[in-house]
């Protein structure tokens, strides 16, 4: 067994040994598998039928559609939901991190209560948006920060920010990373390997539709590749946008090095550096990714974990980027900014997601990955374990992920086993195959050892 932890706390697992799992084996538990899936979700079934009428695919967002329909939801509370069949399903989503909380936590409940006897909309400065952007100021250590309604907002606006401070449009991506869906963010989120070029020099994929500007892409975890990018196009390029940890192609961690080094390459070529930390935030840890790595960037995203469930978003920063804001030059507007309820939630969170509380939730989420590692180890599965602070994830492959190419080369079939097998055995968790598990402050022991022995049984059946 070979434990790795590096670069600040971040966790990977590599087995000793692996053997194949026969691909036929596979292909007959995947088929009884659906089979059992469509016994148990009828209701389901009935509702996708009643709402593909209405909505494109029965779904609000395309990533909640699966074949041959999604579960479809009626109430949640702590960490468990209930679908429409009656099943009490264990929640290791939680919404990407918007439910670290919890579903329904009654810190959150009681904010939003006190801020709906004030109002529910003013469209004006209020001291209740002062209050939480100087929590979300001090807790990740910036200067200045605006609020916005989803990551895309944020991800686009710190994008406009970069380029109104330098005069610039270009902007640099990582291949197959995901900003949200601002057009120049759709560029090579997850292209097909065959129409993108070589690893160390990718081309960026458009898909159709897409109106991207002046765009360039370059591998994660490739130094050399983004000093060349820079050394062809500085000229032309506002800003570098990179999850400090790769958080949608399953979990992908920084080389030692590799953060510091975009740091010290974004300073050499006055390019602004970007760290969306949408989906990292507080799951990586009580004052995010950036301080937990230890690389500052010049400006940061935020979204999901930072709300209590509530529709909340940020950009912000150093304030010589954020004057750029403040003198209208890069104009940023929305109605729903800042409203009551969402800081109602900045609130919430700011109280609940203490140090103590955070640490408690990493050490159930360490323990679930140490003990997944063990059976991965004991079945000799060709599969290793990833974690971030409280994410984790298991990946197919008996080598690490650096990269989007590593991560192409891994086994989807099994991971779509694992998905399925967990979900007709009443765990859910999101349906791309790239995700990971959430151990938010309303899971305890109990969903802990569920989600462990789920996956005992899911080896034995493997190696049966």
């Amino acid at each position: 067994m070979i434990t790795q932890t590096n670069h600040k706390e971040t966790f990977r697992f590599i087995p000793t040994t692996s053997m194949e799992v026969p691909p036929e084996r596979v292909a007959a538990l995947l088929k009884s598998e659906w089979e059992l899936f469509t016994k148990q979700t009828g209701k389901s079934a009935q509702e996708s039928k009643r709402s593909v009428k209405s909505m494109p695919l029965g779904v609000t967002s395309s990533f909640q559609h699966w074949d041959p329909y999604p579960i479809s939801i009626v109430s949640a509370n702590g960490a468990w939901m209930k679908d429409v069949d009656g099943r009490q399903l264990l929640d290791l989503s939680m919404g990407f991190g918007a439910m670290l909380a919890g579903h329904l936590n009654p810190t959150v409940i009681a904010e939003v209560k006190d801020a709906l006897e004030t109002g529910m909309l003013f469209v004006t400065p209020s001291p209740s948006t002062t209050d939480a952007a100087e929590r979300i100021c001090r807790r990740f250590s910036i200067d200045q920060v605006r609020f916005t309604n989803s990551g895309t907002e944020s991800t686009m606006y710190a994008t406009r920010t970069a380029r109104a401070a330098t005069g610039k449009d270009a902007i640099v991506k990582v291949e197959g990373g995901y900003h949200g869906s601002y057009d120049p963010f759709v560029v090579s989120a997850k292209p097909p390997v065959d129409q993108i070029g070589q690893a160390s020099d990718p081309i960026a994929y458009v898909p159709a539709g897409i109106v991207p500007g002046e765009i360039y892409v370059v591998p994660y975890n490739d130094a050399d590749a983004l000093q060349r990018c820079f050394e062809r196009n500085s000229s032309k390029i506002a800003c570098f946008i990179v999850e400090p940890v790769i958080e949608n192609l399953g979990i992908i961690l920084p080389d030692e090095g590799y953060l510091e080094r975009v740091r010290e390459l974004c300073d050499e070529y006055d390019i602004v550096l970007i760290f969306d930390e949408v989906k990292t935030g507080l799951t990586a840890g009580h004052r995010g990714a950036a301080q937990r790595l230890g690389v500052v960037p010049d400006l940061i995203t935020l979204a999901k974990s930072i709300g209590g469930g509530l529709t909340l978003a940020a950009f912000g920063g150093k304030k010589k980027y954020m004057d750029f804001v403040t003198s209208g030059k890069m104009a940023h507007f929305g109605t729903f900014n800042g409203n009551p309820l969402a800081m109602a939630g900045v609130r919430a969170v700011d109280k609940i997601c203490t140090q103590e509380a955070l640490a408690g939730a990493q050490a159930f989420n360490q323990q679930a990955l140490d003990r997944i590692s063990e059976i991965i180890e004991q079945y000799q599965l060709p599969a290793h374990t990833v974690g971030f602070g409280i994410k984790g994830c298991i990946t197919w492959s008996t080598t690490p992920l650096r990269n989007y190419r590593d991560y192409k080369a891994t086994d989807f079939a099994i991971a779509e086993l694992s998905w399925l097998w967990s979900i007709n055995r009443g765990i859910i968790t999101p349906p791309g195959l790239d995700e990971q598990w959430l151990i938010s402050l309303a899971h305890g022991q109990r969903e802990i050892d569920i989600l462990v022995e789920d996956f005992h049984e899911f080896a034995k059946a493997l190696r049966a």
